[in-house]
């Protein structure tokens, strides 16, 4: 099996979205650490945990809304959870499985940060690209989405946002 080695168009495009990948966290993380003391993961659990019904989620369903690896995100909501932002409390359904949910304080707290995150995201990416760039951009990432998320895992969790 021969290697296809990238093309100039498809080097231009990769390179660009590697610099894309590797500029924008750090750019979110200090907006959100300065503005709010949360990390952008920090965020996202938030986030995801305000979206979910009545603001609970069981730790492997909110790790597969994340893409978090259970020891990442236990150690995350325990930092959380410790800042009286989300509580942890067993499953009411199995016992052996863990809820996590969103406190009044971590609404609060994602109330708060939203509107500087928001303007962040806005300023770096939206307001840099066109209308039609957008629809443009929004193809592209569902088009890759499909192959890095097959069984649509990520998806469905972004699927009930939008």
């Amino acid at each position: 099996m021969s290697t296809r080695w990238l093309d100039r168009q498809e080097m231009t495009a990769w390179v660009r979205l590697v610099a894309v990948m590797e500029l924008l966290p750090g750019t979110l993380d200090t907006q959100l650490r300065r503005d709010a003391d949360l990390t952008h993961f920090d965020y996202y659990v938030l986030v995801v945990l305000s979206e979910a019904p009545d603001t609970t989620l069981r730790m492997t369903a909110l790790a597969d809304r994340t893409n978090a690896t259970l020891p990442r995100l236990s150690h995350v909501v325990r930092r959380l959870e410790e800042r009286g932002l989300v509580a942890r409390f067993p499953c009411p359904e199995n016992k052996r499985a863990t809820n996590a949910r969103l406190t009044e304080a971590g609404q609060e707290k994602l109330a708060a940060a939203a509107p500087g995150h928001v303007e962040t995201v806005r300023s770096n990416v939206i307001d840099a690209l066109t209308p039609e760039q957008l629809d443009q951009l929004a193809d592209i990432a569902g088009a890759v989405l499909e192959r890095l998320d097959p069984n649509r895992t990520m998806t469905k969790a972004l699927d009930q946002t939008i």
